[in-house]
């Protein structure tokens, strides 16, 4: 089976930066915190969204999706 290779890439310390952002602000920057714990490769756009129209309601679940959206495939890997 072929392994895809995706847009997921690593930062610890943003991972845990932004749990801490989300729980000082009452779970406001969730979908942020979340994007960086999946490695999403757009966490900057989700941030910037979360953090300018997450107090819309929509922006927030807007950027919510974002975050647990699938990454993108960026091509395969054959094992072979």
């Amino acid at each position: 089976m072929p392994d895809l290779i995706t847009d997921k890439s690593g930062r610890p310390f943003q991972t845990v930066f932004g749990w801490i952002i989300a729980l000082l602000t009452g779970g406001y920057m969730i979908p942020w915190a979340i994007a960086a714990t999946r490695g999403k490769s757009n966490t900057g756009a989700i941030f910037w969204l979360n953090l300018l129209l997450g107090w819309t309601v929509v922006g927030w679940i807007i950027a919510l999706v974002m975050a647990c959206t699938s990454h993108q495939v960026l091509g395969i890997r054959n094992p072979r």
